[in-house]
């Protein structure tokens, strides 16, 4: 089959199309790499004018002023250029309910351009997308990205590119999606939940990884367990990063000889994977019920991870409590506890680092995974 995969978000496409591709699928990726990521991609539509210092720095000024995002529509002009070559897809799957980061009025003139021009068309719900947000607006989850700006209304002005999914022109692009795509796959337990009922729904496809591209690497002890922290910092306030900051202050103080911590901040993503190698743990996120990507890479490398790990995600992999990942509760002591636990029982971080790999390789197997997806776009 051709298939064409529109969008990228923490290399869930990139991992698809090997999965797909070693199945003798043709497969073309387009989208912007995500930012200062910069994960690999077929055709690239990532804005490069209204980037620049100067221009930037106006488009800036004048959103602010005017509302009208001048980077939008680079997007929408880039993906318009391209459009009349993406055509006689088999398959066409948006990783989420803004791929092609534009005005929503401009996504939905784009899309059916596109969707006109190819087969069947799916939607994935990974990230933010209007149901996912409505969700955790309406306090369904225990707690969830939205739960800083619940706890202080102040924070507002933080979220604003969250909480656009639920204002009108947003919602009317979900509802055109709904509408107008064969159905829509969730990648994880965090956008499983608020779909479970809806009657677009098509499942439940974990992420894929290629675990042929990921070395486990043997955890060894020089004399410190290292603690890696990875740092996106426009989304600190919603993954809970705080939270880790202090409870690595606490292990600092308590244990200053035991332990080496490592602290990035906004770097691309080939250098992030090379600095957290040598780490023993992994600091990801907080406000999750399930793992997301760089979490379940972090595992398929034999790192501890502390994550999403709820118990929602433990029934429904059948598994026992920090046996392959810990869950990150909203609570600095009780990370710093589960931390120092580590540090005093270093064998439970040998134990986890291959119960982590062997989780990864049975339930996130990239060709296994890349099967699933194609019995589920045959099927519809």
């Amino acid at each position: 089959m051709k298939i064409l995969l529109v969008g990228e978000y923490s290399r869930l496409h990139n991992s698809l199309k090997e999965g797909l591709t070693k199945l003798n699928h043709d497969v073309t990726l387009i989208g912007s790499g995500d930012d200062f990521k910069n994960y690999p991609i077929d055709i690239d539509i990532s804005p490069s004018l209204f980037t620049k210092s100067f221009l930037f720095n106006l488009s800036k000024v004048v959103h602010r002023l005017t509302n009208i995002s001048f980077i939008e529509l680079e997007n929408a002009y880039r993906f318009y250029k391209i459009l009349p070559k993406l055509k006689h897809y088999d398959i066409v799957q948006l990783i989420n309910e803004n791929s092609l980061k534009t005005h929503p009025k401009l996504e939905i003139w784009l899309l059916k351009k596109l969707f006109k021009q190819n087969g069947k068309v799916f939607l994935l719900s990974c990230g933010t997308d209007y149901i996912s947000v409505k969700y955790a607006y309406d306090n369904k989850f225990k707690y969830s990205i939205l739960t800083p700006l619940q706890n202080d209304p102040r924070l507002k002005k933080q979220f604003r590119f969250i909480l656009m999914y639920l204002n009108k022109h947003y919602k009317k692009l979900h509802l055109f999606l709904y509408k107008n795509t064969k159905g829509v796959i969730a990648s994880d337990l965090d956008y499983h939940l608020p779909l479970k009922h809806n009657p677009k729904y098509l499942g439940l496809i974990p992420n894929p990884i290629n675990t042929n591209k990921i070395q486990y690497l043997e955890n060894n002890f020089d004399g410190k367990i290292k603690i890696f922290h990875g740092i996106n910092r426009m989304n600190y306030i919603k993954k809970g990063n705080k939270f880790f900051d202090e409870a690595l202050n606490i292990i600092k103080k308590k244990y200053p000889d035991e332990v080496e911590i490592i602290i990035t901040e906004n770097i691309p993503y080939n250098e992030y994977i090379k600095i957290y190698n040598s780490c023993h743990i992994l600091l990801d996120q907080v406000y999750a019920y399930d793992q997301g990507y760089n979490a379940l890479e972090a595992m398929a490398k034999g790192k501890v991870v502390f994550t999403g790990a709820e118990q929602e995600w433990l029934d429904y992999y059948k598994l026992e409590e920090d046996t392959v990942a810990i869950n990150a509760l909203p609570d600095s002591n009780k990370i710093a506890e589960k931390i120092e636990w580590l540090i005093l029982n270093p064998n439970m971080i040998k134990n986890i680092s291959r119960n982590a790999r062997s989780f990864i390789e049975k339930e996130h197997n990239y060709v296994n995974i890349a099967n699933t997806y194609l019995k589920t776009w045959k099927n519809k």
